[in-house]
């Protein structure tokens, strides 16, 4: 299993990103796919969720309205929309998957990817 993030940068506040969340070993599509943010200082926080089935998203209040969680199954990726970015996004954001396997429930994370906003 293996997750690779991309498409963190610097940004200025008002501007937009996309990450990317690329799945090796596992399907994406069948798995509950997360994003986490952790800046410097602070626990690792929940930013948004999307789950399997059924696709039901779940954002932290502070990003709903701006960020947008979606999946390409052929791709097996996901990724994460952000728009309106504010300071306070700043952080290394982390792509989560949760995967059943042999009964039980496993989590894997990828190595983050910086998003630095600035003016």
């Amino acid at each position: 299993v293996q997750l690779v993030e991309s498409g963190g940068g610097l940004v200025q506040p008002g501007g937009s990103l996309r990450l990317s969340c690329t799945a090796s070993g596992f399907i994406v599509s069948a798995s509950h796919m997360s994003w986490y943010r952790q800046s410097p200082g602070k626990g690792r926080e929940l930013v948004a969720g999307i789950t399997s089935p059924g696709d039901s998203t779940v954002y932290v209040s502070s990003v709903k309205g701006r960020f947008t969680i979606s999946r390409d199954n052929a791709k097996n990726t996901v990724y994460l929309q952000m728009n309106g970015l504010k300071f306070e996004d700043a952080a290394v954001y982390y792509c989560k998957a949760r995967i059943f396997r042999l009964g039980q429930f496993y989590d894997y994370w990828g190595q983050g990817t910086q998003v630095t906003v600035s003016s």
